[in-house]
């Protein structure tokens, strides 16, 4: 078997590396050790990546917002059999209930903060976020923020931007809330 890389291979490479925006600083602490032989496992199906979401960390904050509340959660591992989606009785049946009224009821359980919503974004290609999830607004409640140019208070939410396309927004707390914008939560 031959270690000699051909100068096209080089440059797929290369060019692969440019493209997932790895720096000279990565390539080099990717070289030391047995760095690449663990890639070359996950590669080969002999390891898998475990996804962390970092639950601690500061949040994204969106231009015109400041964040006035973030739960923090640890490191936690992305696995959707431990997320569920909660609706209040009151968004059931056709009800709405106001998000301030609705933040109280959920003060209590183990919500998710906006980084999971960002990490759900930021890996939205590798099919994280569940199919059935589609059609919905997806709330982050651990972490709230508030409106520079008003005052109001908002929550993150996941939403659909087209098939297979997500984003986010920063929904208003006054706004009413139905069956279809559910709190993510942690399960057990």
């Amino acid at each position: 078997m031959s270690s000699i890389m051909t100068s096209r291979q080089a440059a797929e490479l290369d060019y692969a590396l440019e493209r997932n925006q790895w720096t000279a600083t990565n390539v080099k602490k990717a070289s030391e050790g047995d760095i690449l032989a663990r890639f070359l496992d996950v590669l080969l199906g002999r390891a898998e990546i475990n996804y962390l979401i970092d639950l601690d960390a500061d949040p994204y904050v969106p231009e015109h917002w400041s964040v006035i509340e973030h739960k923090k959660g640890g490191k936690v591992r992305w696995d959707p059999k431990k997320i569920s989606l909660y609706l209040s009785p009151k968004q059931r049946d056709g009800k709405v209930v106001k998000g301030g009224e609705l933040r109280k009821e959920l003060a209590h359980l183990p919500v998710l903060n906006a980084n999971a919503l960002d990490f759900l974004l930021r890996y939205s290609h590798l099919n994280f976020i569940p199919k059935k999830w589609k059609g919905k607004r997806i709330y982050f409640w651990g972490t709230i923020y508030c409106s520079d140019f008003n005052g109001g208070l908002g929550v993150r939410a996941l939403c659909q931007a087209g098939d297979d396309c997500w984003t986010d927004g920063c929904i208003p707390l006054s706004y009413d809330f139905d069956c279809n914008h559910p709190a993510i939560l942690l399960a057990g």
